[in-house]
C-alpha cells in the first residue's frame, strides 16, 4: 500500500480531496491533504508564502507519512510538487500532476500560462487583495472555470471556499535538475473538459516534459469532485503498477 500526499492547486485548500478519501482508504491506501500555508492568510502570511517554503513544507509532510509516498499536485500544485522533488526525491515515489502546471526549469508559472491568465476569462474575475500580495478569483466566476461539469451543489459549495492566493510562487521560476526531479516517474492525468487549463494547454505542457504515463479523465478542471471515483481508480492503478 501507499501513502498518496495529495497537494491542491491555486485558491483551494485540502478540503477539495475530500471525496478522494473514502476511495483511496478503502483499499488500505493512506491519504494526507495538507493546507499550503498562507493560503487566505492576512498581509503577512501571504507575503511571506514562497515556493520554496511550500517545497520544504511539503517534504516536511512526506516524512510523516508511511513509505513509499506517491506526491500528486493539482493545478497550480504542480509547481510545488515538482520543486517539492527537487528538495527531497528521496521522500518520493512517483509525481502525478493532475490537471497540473508542468513546468520546465527556470520558468514560472507566469511564463507558461500567464497570458492566459490575464484573458478575458481570468481578467475580470481576479481582485488584488493585501497590498497586491495576493489575488482572490469571485467566486460566480469561478463557476464556469473551475466547476463547470460539477453538480450545481457541489460548484456553490465549491465556489464559496475559495480563499486568497499568494502572488510571490506563481511567478517564481522553478529550479530544476535532472538528477533530483528528473529521476522520479512523472505521470499525467489530463482532464478532457477543462476550461481552467484547457486540454492542448495541457498536451503543450507535457510536450515540453514528457511524462512515463498518461491517463485523460472526462471531466472538467476539478476531477476529485467531478469524477472523484474514477479518479480515485487511476491514483490507485498507480500504486498498484509500482508494487509489480
Amino acid at each position: 500500500m501507499a501513502s498518496f500526499l495529495l497537494i491542491h492547486g491555486a485558491w483551494h485548500g485540502g478540503w477539495c480531496f475530500d471525496r478522494l478519501r473514502g476511495p483511496l482508504e478503502a483499499t488500505g491506501h493512506v491519504v494526507a491533504a495538507p493546507d499550503l500555508p498562507g493560503m487566505g492568510g492576512d498581509a503577512r502570511a501571504l507575503g511571506a508564502a514562497s515556493l520554496s517554503g511550500w517545497a520544504a513544507f511539503v517534504a516536511e509532510e512526506a516524512r510523516k507519512l508511511p513509505s513509499p509516498v506517491i506526491l500528486c499536485g493539482h493545478s497550480r500544485g504542480g509547481l510545488v510538487i515538482s520543486q517539492a522533488a527537487e528538495h527531497a526525491p528521496e521522500l518520493f515515489s512517483d509525481l502525478v500532476y493532475i490537471t497540473a502546471a508542468l513546468v520546465p526549469d527556470g520558468k514560472s508559472l507566469y511564463d507558461v500560462i500567464g497570458a492566459a491568465m490575464e484573458g478575458d476569462d481570468f481578467g475580470t474575475a481576479l481582485s488584488p487583495v493585501a497590498d497586491g500580495l495576493g489575488l482572490v478569483f469571485d467566486a460566480e466566476a469561478a463557476i464556469p472555470v473551475f466547476y463547470n461539469q460539477c453538480a450545481p451543489a457541489d460548484q456553490a459549495a465549491s465556489a464559496a471556499r475559495l480563499v486568497a492566493e499568494p502572488v510571490r510562487p506563481l511567478g517564481t521560476p522553478l529550479s530544476l535538475s535532472a538528477a533530483r526531479f528528473g529521476s522520479l516517474p512523472r505521470h499525467y492525468i489530463e482532464c478532457a473538459n477543462d476550461q481552467c487549463f484547457p486540454l492542448a494547454a495541457q498536451r503543450a505542457m507535457q510536450a515540453g516534459m514528457p511524462c512515463d504515463t498518461v491517463v485523460t479523465l472526462e471531466s472538467d478542471h476539478s476531477p476529485f469532485v467531478c469524477v472523484p471515483e474514477q479518479l480515485a481508480g487511476v491514483l490507485i492503478e498507480i500504486a498498484n503498477r509500482r508494487e509489480t
